[in-house]
Formats: structure tokens, C-alpha cells, sequence
């Protein structure tokens, strides 16, 4: 339903990769579909052909009040003529709370709003098998598409990179896409992972996930060796930001047109650049994967004032 072919490779050049003799390339999945962009639809496409075979009515995912995956979710489903449900994380929020949620509706989707408590089970068995009493027939997708098949979907990006390179950096959120990079590069390359919930466990989540979806237990710690987790660049918390972090993303829209948000992929380049002036990446080629998911920015500049790009 949309072309990963939008995603293009471009190389990035600046003073300060010059001198320290390193090449940096984005893989551009912000460019697949304003909606459905980066790595939502990569999480996304197999779940759905999974909901088709199994002859399902619709899907059911959660998200919180922003969250991209629910507006990719509504998009493709829209799309697909699939029908889908939101579980979404506050009761006191209504589809009229922010754009996000609005759009979600406008798109078809069933907005459920539930207790923090009940979100917090939203990985439980046992809550599964009572949302599938509830939603007979639906097919029940995990928060940002964290499943095998989410991770899957994600080893294409790999696939798809046509240039040599030693390093990945990557924002991380849920795991699922930081886990397909993980099992599609090659022996001799890194996976730099930029978590950006604070006090998120990121080798610890990811071999919950590699685990859960059939890897032994031998092959997994054979991938987990090749991860370095750079958990100092969340900037307090989910979808927090300093003044620093602005004008990073600001100043790189500047120079390179390219639009970062403040929630991932800004905090990943900013990791990035921060990881470059130590030295850590001499001689090194590098490839940073866009994420996409900039929906949110609308809502820093309506409610903060603040215009990233």
C-alpha cells in the first residue's frame, strides 16, 4: 500500500565529519508517507497481510495520546478497508483532545480511552484473552507494532542500503525496530541504539523481544554483543526536550533541510554528533536511520510556540 522506494539513501557532509574522516548516510523512511511514515508502516505491512490471512475483522492496537503508531495504524487500516481499534492510554482524553487523536477518528478507528492501570497490562496474556472475548475476531497488534512480525518487517531496511558501512544509530522507542536492524546487519557492524524513555532497560527489552519471537537464546546474545546502548541522550524522559535539543534540531534543518522531531530522531542525531566529537567514530562510516513518525511537532509548535523546521 506504500512504497518503501521513497526511502532514499543521502549522505550528509559537514566540517566536523571531514575532520574526522566519517561518512554519514540517512536512510530516509520519513519519506515513505506523511501518516504512515518511517518505520510505522515497516511494523505494520506484515501484521496486515497476517490480519487478511487469518481472515480477521479488524485490528487493535495501543498507543498513547500522541503516539504515531496509532495514527499509522488508523491511516493503513483506512486504507486497507480494515476496520481498527485504539486502546488508548488516559481515561480523561477524548478524540477531540489533540490532532492525533482527531485525525484517528476522522480515519475510521474506535477510540477506546482506558485507566493507566489498565495500559499498564497491555502486554499481559491474560488481558489479551479478555480483549479477544470482548473484540471478537480482531487482531491484537502490541504497542508500536512489537511483534515478530513487526521485526521482520524492519530487517528490509538493511536490505534496502546499497553502501558500505561499520555503524547503525537508531532512536528507540519499543524495541521492534532497533531488533529487525539487529538481525539483518552483517558480522563486523555495530548497532548504536538511542533509547528515549528514561531508565528504559534497552538489552534487557530487546531480548525479551528476540526471545519472545523464536530466536534461541544463544543467537540472541550473538546479536546483543554488536548493541551499544547510548541511554544518556533522552533529555529527561519521553517527548522531553532542553534548549539544547531545539536549537541542535533547528540548526540541522538549517544546514542539511532535513526535519528532525524532538520525541526520536533528534535525540538519536544529537547522540550521533555527540558520539562524533569524542572521537568515536574516526574513520568510520555511519548510517542513521530517519524514523520518521513527525506528526508530533505540530503539537510542540501549537501548544509551545516552538518551530523546529
Amino acid at each position: 500500500m506504500y512504497s518503501t522506494e521513497k526511502s532514499i539513501l543521502q549522505e550528509i557532509h559537514s566540517d566536523e565529519l571531514k575532520d574526522r574522516n566519517t561518512r554519514l548516510y540517512l536512510k530516509r523512511d520519513d519519506l515513505i508517507d506523511e501518516e504512515v511514515s518511517g518505520n510505522k508502516w515497516r511494523k505494520l505491512k506484515m501484521n496486515i497481510e497476517q490480519l487478511k490471512s487469518q481472515k480477521k475483522d479488524g485490528l487493535l492496537t495501543f498507543g498513547g495520546a500522541f503516539s504515531n503508531h496509532l495514527l499509522a495504524t488508523a491511516s493503513s487500516c483506512h486504507k486497507a478497508g480494515i476496520q481498527s481499534i485504539g486502546m488508548v492510554r488516559g481515561q480523561e482524553l477524548s478524540e477531540n483532545s489533540n490532532e492525533t487523536l482527531k485525525r484517528c477518528a476522522e480515519l475510521g478507528m474506535k477510540l477506546v480511552f482506558i485507566s493507566r492501570e489498565e495500559y499498564n497490562l497491555r502486554n499481559d496474556k491474560e488481558y489479551w484473552k479478555e480483549l479477544a472475548e470482548e473484540y471478537t475476531n480482531y487482531y491484537i497488534v502490541p504497542e508500536g507494532g512489537a511483534n515478530f512480525y513487526g521485526l521482520i518487517g524492519c530487517q528490509d531496511i538493511i536490505r534496502e542500503v546499497n553502501v558500505e558501512f561499520d555503524s547503525v544509530f537508531v532512536a528507540q522507542g519499543t524495541t521492534a525496530t532497533s531488533c529487525g536492524i539487529l538481525v539483518g546487519l552483517g558480522e563486523e557492524k555495530n548497532l548504536h541504539v538511542v533509547p528515549v524513555l528514561k531508565g528504559f532497560d534497552s538489552k534487557k527489552e530487546m531480548r525479551n523481544l528476540l526471545n519472545f519471537s523464536f530466536f534461541d537464546e544463544e543467537f540472541t546474545e550473538q546479536l546483543i554483543e554488536k548493541v551499544i546502548v547510548l541511554d544518556e541522550y533522552h533529555f529527561g524522559g519521553y517527548a522531553s526536550y532542553t534548549e539544547e535539543l531545539i536549537e541542535f534540531i533547528q540548526a540541522f534543518h538549517r544546514i542539511h533541510g532535513i526535519p528532525l522531531d524532538h520525541v526520536y530522531t533528534g535525540k538519536a542525531m544529537f547522540a550521533l554528533f555527540s558520539e562524533l566529537k569524542k572521537g568515536n567514530l574516526d574513520n568510520k562510516s555511519v548510517l542513521f536511520i530517519h524514523t520518521g513518525g513527525l506528526q508530533g511537532v505540530k503539537f510542540l509548535e501549537k501548544k509551545e510556540g516552538i518551530r523546529l523546521w
